[in-house]
């Protein structure tokens, strides 16, 4: 059987993957995507049906188009943040080829051979545009014997899918806290379960919070500050875009919860850490509210004040009497949202490219295997780098390193 060969493979074609063919294509370096599902699947079938972006349209886009039908400052839903990347590739002319899934990755010599559901492929160079979102976690705390439904945030569609019942979700980032409002609107019983996260507010003086990290020069940060690699965001662009504000889930019927820890006899226990947590996230909240002032007033802005938005609810009871142990059935909990996150998975990459935790090696997405990148993984380069525009930019700087090297070869061989 005949091997196709190319010069560079990307695997993948999300957000991370088309960027990437643009900038290839701008390049004149001849490549070829393969996607086993279609251009941008996960954000059709692995998300909650009414999840919309967590930027306006004039942030979450390519600078090469913007979205049709909505306002600048508008969220656009994921069907058509899906429908966006697909325009996006034909626009471009993407060379992607969907229905095709990558087996294995090894080196043999000065190429890769690639072994897909379609055949072997040879490549001198292959870019990993799978992004970070692929294995979900679900800790394995409460037992399946219980027979509550337990389901990770990335099954979850709607409400109408649970059992009667009260519903427990774990994790309180931009997923969890979506999904627990979704629940509590929908007049069920909620429980959310609460971690260290970040807490921005979604406007602030007539901007988005996203305009301010990038007037801050926050998305720019190259590396978290200690012990916050893994601290999540609570924000939403849900029902026209809110901040998020646990005290005013409390005031609206929802059960704040600290961190859960451990089973036993049918007893969930959970960390006393509530208030401290929420007081992190005020701590968050403030800071950019300060530094957005001392922006304002340093940079002579004409914005409005907004001296409201420092003002906080009194805490509920759930936070001032925190529950430690909740008993799952008389609580009457049926189900439990895992809202935890993801791990990454490169199993399929039969390289000497990762650490000890199967985590890559890379410097802004070179990986130390020569030929070898990455894209579309958080901090790739800097805080921005897992989101839309943050991993077009990316892309731009592992494209350009890409035909630099292949213009070394061409000199070389003239």
């Amino acid at each position: 059987m005949s091997v196709e060969k190319v010069d560079t493979l990307v695997i993948g074609a999300g957000q991370a993957g088309v960027a990437m063919s643009e900038h290839l294509s701008k390049r004149g370096v001849p490549h070829l995507v393969l996607e086993k599902n279609r251009i941008a699947e996960s954000w059709r079938t692995a998300r909650w049906d009414s999840l919309v972006a967590n930027g306006p349209v004039w942030h979450d886009r390519f600078p090469g188009m913007s979205f049709d039908d909505y306002q600048p400052d508008e969220f656009a839903p994921k069907e058509k943040v899906a429908d966006y990347f697909v325009a996006y590739a034909e626009q471009i002319k993407a060379p992607i080829r969907c229905g095709v899934e990558v087996k294995s990755v090894v080196k043999d010599g000065d190429v890769f051979r690639v072994e897909t559901s379609e055949g072997a492929i040879e490549a001198r160079n292959v870019v990993a545009a799978t992004g970070a979102f692929q294995r979900p976690i679900i800790p394995t705390v409460v037992p399946a014997e219980t027979g509550i439904v337990q389901i990770h945030s990335h099954a979850y569609r709607n409400p109408a899918q649970l059992p009667e019942g009260a519903v427990l979700v774990v994790g309180a980032g931009s997923s969890g806290t979506q999904i627990a409002d979704e629940l509590l609107r929908s007049g069920k019983s909620v429980y959310l379960s609460i971690g260290p996260h970040d807490r921005p507010p979604r406007r602030y003086r007539g901007k988005d919070f996203v305009w301010w990290l990038g007037a801050l020069g926050i998305w720019d940060l190259k590396v978290p500050a200690p012990n916050t690699e893994h601290v999540t965001i609570a924000v939403s662009g849900a029902y026209g875009g809110n901040t998020v504000d646990f005290r005013r889930l409390a005031a609206r019927g929802m059960t704040l919860l600290g961190r859960a820890e451990t089973f036993e006899d049918g007893k969930l226990h959970f960390a006393p850490d509530l208030a401290k947590n929420i007081a992190l996230g005020d701590a968050n909240y403030l800071s950019l509210l300060d530094q957005a002032d001392a922006y304002a007033k340093q940079q002579g802005l004409d914005l409005p004040e907004e001296p409201d938005a420092r003002r906080m609810e009194p805490d509920p009871a759930c936070v001032t009497e925190p529950i430690l142990t909740l008993d799952l059935k008389a609580a009457g909990i049926t189900a439990i949202i895992w809202a935890t996150g993801y791990a990454q998975d490169f199993g399929w990459a039969k390289l000497d490219a990762f650490d000890e935790k199967g985590r890559p090696v890379h410097e802004r997405g070179v990986s130390r295997v020569p030929g070898l990148y990455f894209v579309g993984l958080p901090w790739l380069s800097r805080r921005a780098s897992s989101f839309i525009w943050g991993c077009w930019h990316d892309a731009d700087y592992l494209a350009g390193y890409i035909a630099e090297g292949q213009s070394s070869r061409s000199s070389k061989s003239a």
